[in-house]
């Protein structure tokens, strides 16, 4: 006699497989922001050892002191004060330097005479480094603000104004055509076509401006950065070199790096995730 044996079970095949759990160092590997973490932490313990082995804290101060002095000026409000008059100024030159830059852009598009003034204005201001017009911004608006959010202007103009135009240069025939034929025109074919196909560029032209606009605005801080018995984070390192606390000059120059890492991954990185990575495109 045959034995009778039980029929395979074929739930055990449509099992999906089970996924095993990665391992711990895996895991903290793909935190970018503990990989980032490490870096600086590394540069910092690099910055320590140099300037331990080096002795001179008129030459390279230590880390450890270098941020012993930013904490300590930045809770008597010192570095905070500096740091809101630069931001300040940083937005007004920083915002009117975006718009004349869509004005500029919404010109090129629309007309072949606006596309060649703006190809113009870009090849011959573009190269023209913003700290050489000082002199002149000096005559023209005198010794304050207006001359630094004029420098800034330029710094902020050329770079997102060519950035935005060639990004509205390289939409697609397809996507254009996809805009007329449902009847878009104008504003609306720019909102709705133009600006998220080219939002990418757009979106490297605005934190080139951005970092043009910081370090043209600390540059001119140094040069005549007070106004009215008050200056920014450049007028700060000046003002400390000349007295050679050469630590808060390193805390001042660590400040401006700090605000740096803010921007790009507070502000920046928040609308790259909310815009190019929803809509699965990349910067």
């Amino acid at each position: 006699m045959h034995e009778l044996t039980a029929p395979p079970d074929r739930s055990l095949a449509l099992r999906e497989p089970v996924e095993r759990p990665l391992p711990l160092g895996e895991r903290l590997a793909a935190i970018g922001a503990l990989r980032k973490g490490l870096i600086l932490a590394l540069l910092a313990a690099l910055w320590q050892a140099y300037a331990v082995w080096l002795d001179n804290p008129l030459i390279f101060p230590t880390f450890s002191e270098t941020l012993r002095v930013l904490i300590t000026d930045t809770a008597s409000g010192t570095l905070l004060l500096r740091a809101a008059f630069s931001l300040k100024v940083l937005l007004t030159g920083y915002v009117i330097g975006v718009v004349l830059a869509g004005l500029f852009t919404a010109l090129a598009i629309r007309t072949r005479p606006g596309q060649d003034l703006l190809e113009t204005l870009t090849a011959m201001f573009n190269p023209l480094p913003a700290i050489a017009l000082l002199p002149l911004a000096l005559m023209w608006f005198g010794l304050g603000n207006g001359s630094l959010i004029f420098v800034l202007v330029h710094s902020v103009l050329w770079p997102v104004a060519l950035n935005i135009h060639s990004g509205f240069k390289a939409v697609s025939p397809t996507l254009r055509m996809v805009g007329r034929n449902y009847d878009l025109r104008g504003l609306g074919f720019v909102a709705k076509i133009l600006i998220p196909a080219a939002f990418p560029c757009i979106l490297s032209g605005l934190k080139i401006g951005w970092a043009f606009a910081w370090r043209t605005l600390i540059a001119a801080e140094l040069v005549f950065g007070i106004s009215s018995g008050s200056g920014g984070l450049g007028w700060y390192i000046y003002e400390n070199k000349n007295r050679l606390e050469i630590s808060s000059v390193f805390a001042g120059l660590l400040m401006v790096i700090l605000i740096g890492l803010l921007v790009e991954n507070l502000v920046f990185r928040t609308i790259e995730a909310r815009t190019l990575r929803r809509w699965g495109m990349h910067a």
